[in-house]
């Protein structure tokens, strides 16, 4: 039987279609409640949970959902919980990021960056009054802090083998502290002769008075390379990663609030990145035989 409608009840249904097509379109961008973020432990678990905290906040805010940071163990925990749907987004390392990418096919995108992470620095520290070059770490016990670490282990190791200087053969013995700070313990502590981190983390410890660099002093500061980053997967809703970039992007650090949020996360301003700023970090991945 075929069914005739008037022309009324043509314009209640088109509403009734167009209705349904809006609610769903805004599903569609809305349908995620939880943000669930973390971040690579290269500081003790406490210290990323205060850094994060406020940033949580005001996320929560920008992006009208709940902020969920979760810690995870090691460097490989927030690679697996990111490419594997655990996670939403994760503050990365250069080589993790480069990690995570390379485990997904290419279905990770870096969004954010800080403006110093475009030049960052690694840095080697001692006690010891013999050490005042990379060479001068033949025959010494050294600690990178984790494996999967760009500022940490990977460029460390990069600059050490174009210095002629192979720390699995050369060094008495290498180790793992596993974090910035341990390594800087590590070093103050005499367990070892010396270490590499981040440029970041060293500064903060000195500025905080953690650590007296008449003590424990830098003998070698690495060129500059790209590395932390936010990234999420591919997969994400464009409109919800537009919003959060954006967020990023609108810290201002004029703005009392921000600035402590900008403070904490050790920067002035973030910027827009891509991924095509970490094939130098993938190359010295793949060189240095970490990465296949």
């Amino acid at each position: 039987m075929t069914r005739l409608y008037s022309l009324s009840g043509m314009k209640s249904l088109l509403a009734t279609a167009l209705a349904a097509l809006s609610l769903s379109a805004t599903g569609l961008v809305y349908a995620q409640q939880v943000l669930r973020v973390s971040a690579i432990p290269d500081e003790a678990p406490t210290e990323l949970q205060r850094k994060f905290k406020p940033l949580g906040a005001y996320l929560e805010k920008k992006l009208n959902m709940k902020i969920e940071f979760t810690p995870v163990t090691d460097y490989a925990a927030s690679v697996e919980g990111l490419i594997n749907n655990k996670l939403d987004m994760v503050w990365f390392g250069g080589f993790t990021f480069v990690q995570a990418n390379a485990r997904s096919g290419g279905k990770v995108i870096p969004i954010v960056q800080r403006e110093e992470d475009q030049k960052f620095e690694s840095v080697f520290v001692t006690t010891n009054k013999s050490i005042n070059k990379l060479e001068d770490l033949k025959g010494k016990n050294f600690t990178f802090g984790s494996e999967s670490s760009t500022s940490g282990h990977l460029m460390p190791r990069f600059y050490l083998l174009a210095a002629h200087v192979n720390p699995d053969v050369d060094m008495k013995r290498i180790a793992f502290s596993g974090a910035h700070d341990a390594t800087v313990a590590a070093v103050t502590g005499g367990k070892v002769d010396a270490g590499a981190l981040n440029i970041s983390v060293w500064e903060k410890l000195i500025a905080e008075g953690k650590v007296d660099p008449k003590v424990v002093r830098v003998f070698y500061t690495t060129p500059g390379y790209y590395d932390y980053n936010w990234s999420v997967r591919s997969d994400m809703n464009p409109v919800l990663r537009k919003k959060i970039t954006d967020a990023f992007l609108a810290l201002n650090k004029d703005n009392p609030q921000d600035k402590e949020i900008l403070d904490l996360q050790r920067t002035t301003r973030f910027i827009t990145t891509k991924a095509e700023n970490y094939t130098s970090i993938e190359s010295a991945a793949r060189n240095a035989g970490l990465l296949r």
